[in-house]
């Protein structure tokens, strides 16, 4: 072997489609035949003639994989690794990397399958339809060591695979591939490394493969029946993932037999029995994944002993928590989250733990004090349990923490002002507790902060003023409180807050000025306020709900109020107020009863009750007769009264505002296109998200930024919050099997997205940038002129057809909130419906916010 030189194939990402032990093998393989060629020669020895001359023909095939040809030296080329030949002074061709090239052009194979010296090949993110053919009689198959055809269009059946009798490496992950597998496998006797993820296999889980196999990733297909026990024979396997399937029965527990075992995830399946107590003597793993299962019984023993992350969550684990289980110093995340858990938190705690999930469990006792050995913690959910006593002020210590989450359970006493230490906190929710006191003035500290949740409490006081001085604070809740004084007025200084609610409590005074930021809920009902309504609030265009309810308020209802374009719901009930109300917009629902002297000279007020429990009544059964009548008129006189209802917004767990670029956990594409795949830099996307002037839409569960790419192009990135147990896929992995399967929705009336972005907390789906913005923009920006009753019937045409494209889905899609805001045009005549989700992730009653309907507005529910 002599020296090689290694290019960048066509487009790249910051992650990885398949497990990382799987890519890890890919780069070691790369590293090992560069430090083995680096020994031997000179990289720009020059290819004989009839392979130089093969590589021509190769570059009129592919074309757009952008080489520069006029480099007289293909081993120059991007993409091909070269080696010196042992048996001259030239060079051969020893790796092709035509990966995210768009390539259909199948001439291409007969330039490569003359490359008899090929070691490496990679045609992944392509546009190939068949692999079999493409390769019968084929001399580099023999000699071929890699072969990459993941995220292709591959159908029918597993091909026969007997000419590649040398393959080591075998990717076919995101095709379309069907039927069984059986000894096709076994025609391979040197595979190491076999990828067949994201397919549609059936049958079960091949038991003829290789003796030699180390990595076996057969996830998001619908492999059934029981985990074969010959899998146990295959004492080389480093990494096994079976995710994501409908495997059914009890897992064998003879895990002792495979020794080497570093990754195994099981998630997603509907495996029952117990927790196999084998996996505590491998000692090389490193990781186990099995949440979303049918598991039962108790957590074995000494099942951390080795692993860094264990995910068993949303299962039916009953039992104590292991009291070592937490304690190994290698732990790093650990997740029991939704099971039947009972007993206290074990007081013994690694200093290296990360994350750690326990919420939607039965536990009770204290919050151990030894919770500040915990020194890693960024992540601690303790919520929705039955846990009691007072918060320990040894949380002080855990001072990496960004997450705190206690909220649900019957904890008491004071908030120890040790958690003002925590300035890395983003995220701190106690509510519904028994926590009494006064709020702390320490919360100023907490600079970072983005969701105070301190509701349903039996705290007292005033509120703290250095509250208010939160730069990153976007949602607060302390609703439900005994809270009293006023409301102070340094509230306006927080400019970056979307959600105010501050009912149920004992405040008194003026309602003082607010800030323009508030865009969803601005609720201060049930209180004592005095005073009239602040005509400036009418500056608040954003805002969608407005509560004034159960005041003292007097004086007349501000016309300012009018210029609420985004506003939904405005309840002004049992107050005092006089004259007219306002005509708002028949979009809005409007609750003024209780007030004898004020009128509504609204046109139709006759027809229009003020009762907000008959116009909720109403609303129920307009949505009830949309969800089940979706029809073509129907939904062109909707459009056509601009549909603009809304409701609360689902309670974020990260901030609103970022402190730095996101950490990436995994970047991919979905489209094929070279267009984006050479566009879109998943770094600059990551960098527009994390400037909150980049915000140009936000809708009832998402926000959009504009990020602008290197090459000049401009895309939208959506944000999810996709820790949020409103998604109930419990798992990156799960939930961007989701994501794949959304962007292979072919629609022109529906947004698709185009690549994705995975965050420790986030989702970021990556779309085309719509210049023309949406209809609520068209209809209330000034300019309705522009858009005319042809293109208004056009716009309800196209959404027509979207939605008839949607029902007709066999996998069911949720809309969650159909309105004029998530309806973008990409010209006044070409609707996209957007904030479309696949209805099996959302799980409402799961919400960690103020979800109250799962239909925003007029939305589309599956039958």
């Amino acid at each position: 072997m002599g020296d090689r030189k290694r290019y960048c194939s066509c487009s790249s990402t910051l992650g990885f489609s398949g497990p990382l032990p799987l890519f890890s093998f890919f780069t070691f393989l790369c590293l090992h035949v560069s430090a083995a060629a680096a020994a031997a020669g000179n990289p720009r020895l020059p290819l004989n003639s009839t392979q130089e001359s093969i590589m021509r023909d190769l570059s009129r095939s592919v074309g757009s994989a952008g080489w520069n040809t006029t480099v007289s030296n293909p081993c120059l080329w991007r993409g091909i690794g070269c080696s010196p030949s042992n048996s001259s002074s030239f060079s051969v061709v020893t790796e092709v990397d035509l990966s995210g090239c768009s390539i259909s052009n199948p001439t291409l194979f007969a330039s490569l399958c003359s490359l008899d010296t090929l070691q490496s090949l990679d045609l992944s993110k392509n546009y190939f339809a068949d692999l079999t053919d493409h390769f019968s009689r084929c001399p580099m198959t023999a000699g071929l060591r890699v072969l990459n055809f993941s995220s292709n269009r591959l159908v029918g059946r597993l091909s026969d695979l007997s000419d590649f009798s040398r393959l080591e490496v075998l990717d076919l992950s995101f095709n379309s591939i069907t039927g069984t597998v059986t000894t096709q496998l076994s025609v391979m006797p040197r595979l190491r490394s076999l990828n067949l993820s994201s397919n549609h296999l059936v049958g079960a889980v091949p038991l003829r493969m290789p003796s030699s196999m180390e990595e076996l990733v057969l996830s998001r297909n619908s492999f059934n029946d029981s985990i074969p026990s010959s899998l146990f024979s295959y004492s080389n396997l480093t990494l096994l993932d079976l995710s994501q399937n409908s495997l059914t029965g009890d897992v064998v527990d003879e895990f002792r037999k495979l020794p080497k075992l570093r990754t195994l995830i099981l998630s997603g399946n509907n495996l029952t029995g117990t927790i196999p107590a084998s996996l505590s003597s491998v000692m090389t793993l490193t990781r186990f994944a099995a949440n979303q299962n049918n598991f039962t019984g108790s957590i074995p023993s000494g099942i951390t002993k080795h692993v860094k992350m264990l995910d068993l969550s949303y299962n039916g684990l009953s039992g104590e928590i292991p009291s070592d289980l937490l304690a190994p110093v290698g732990l790093e995340t650990v997740d029991l989250s939704s099971n039947y858990l009972q007993g206290p938190i074990p007081r013994n705690l690694s200093s290296n733990l990360y994350r750690l999930r326990l919420g939607d469990n039965k536990l009770n006792g204290t919050i151990p004090d030894t919770i500040g050995d915990a020194l890693a913690l960024a992540y601690l959910e303790l919520d929705n349990n039955h846990l009691t006593g007072n918060i320990s002020s040894e949380l002080g210590r855990c001072r990496n923490l960004s997450l705190l989450n206690l909220a649900s359970n019957n904890l008491q006493g004071q908030v120890p002002d040790a958690i003002s230490n925590l300035d890395k906190l983003v995220v701190l929710k106690l509510q519904m507790n028994n926590l009494r006191g006064s709020i702390p003035s320490t919360f100023s500290d907490l600079t970072n902060l983005s969701t105070l949740n301190l509701s349903l409490n039996s705290f007292t006081g005033e509120i703290p003023m250095g509250i208010f001085n939160l730069p990153k604070l976007s949602n607060l809740n302390f609703q439900g409180n005994k809270i009293s004084g006023a409301i102070p007025v340094s509230v306006s200084s927080l400019q970056s807050l979307i959600e105010l609610n501050l009912a149920n409590n004992s405040l008194t005074g003026t309602i003082p000025k607010m800030p323009t930021s508030l865009s969803t809920v601005l609720n201060l009902s049930h209180n004592h306020l005095s005073g009239s309504i602040p005509s400036n609030i009418g500056v608040l265009k954003d805002l969608e709900i407005l509560d004034l309810s159960y005041n003292n308020l007097s004086g007349p209802v501000p016309s300012s109020l009018e210029g609420l374009q985004s506003l939904t719901q405005l309840v002004l009930s049992y107050n005092h107020l006089s004259g007219s109300l306002p005509a708002f917009r028949s979009s809005v629902t409007v609750d003024s009863s209780g007030n004898p002297d004020l009128t509504d000279d609204r046109e139709n007020s006759n027809d229009a009750p003020t009762s907000g429990k008959t116009r909720t009544h109403t609303v129920v059964i307009i949505v009830a007769i949309v969800s089940s009548l979706v029809g073509l008129c129907l939904l062109a006189a909707i459009i056509m009264l601009a549909l603009s209802k809304r409701i609360y917004r689902v309670e974020d767990e990260g901030p609103s505002t970022e402190v730095g670029v996101c950490q990436v956990i995994d970047g991919h594409f979905i489209t094929m296109s070279s267009v984006h795949t050479s566009g879109i830099d998943f770094t600059y996307a990551m960098k527009a998200v994390s400037n909150p002037n980049n915000i140009f839409l936000k809708t009832r569960f998402c926000t959009y930024y504009k990020a602008m790419m290197p090459n000049g192009s401009i895309y939208s990135v959506k944000k999810l919050d996709w820790s949020d147990k409103i998604f109930q896929v419990g798992s990156q992995e799960k939930f961007g099997h989701e994501l794949e399967v959304l962007g292979k929705l072919s629609n022109s009336s529906v947004m698709v997205p185009l690549a994705y972005v995975l965050t420790e907390d986030n989702a970021y789906l990556l779309y085309e940038y719509v210049y023309k913005g949406t209809v609520f923009d068209l209809l209330h920006d000034g300019r309705s002129h522009v858009l005319d009753w042809t293109s208004r019937y056009s716009i309800a045409l196209g959404v027509a057809q979207g939605l008839t494209f949607l029902h007709g889905r066999t996998q069911p899609v949720l809309l969650l909130d159909l309105s004029t805001r998530t309806i973008h045009l990409k010209s006044t005549n070409e609707p996209q419906i957007g904030d479309i989700e696949l209805y099996k992730i959302i799980d409402p009653s799961k919400s960690s916010g103020s979800l109250s309907t799962i239909a925003g507005t007029v939305g589309y529910i599956p039958p």
